[in-house]
């Protein structure tokens, strides 16, 4: 993915366990962000 690109369509659970699709954000600014995994350096 570049800076600013178009990121594909996906779809996670949320705290709640309910779906959340990327897609039912259309129209609005969001933030993708990624970490590495808990307990490790970086």
């Amino acid at each position: 993915m570049k800076v600013k690109g178009k990121a594909p369509d996906f779809s996670l659970p949320d705290e709640n366990g309910k779906t959340v699709r990327l897609k039912d954000f259309r129209g609005h600014n969001v933030v993708l962000f990624f970490y590495p995994k808990a307990n490790t350096p970086g």
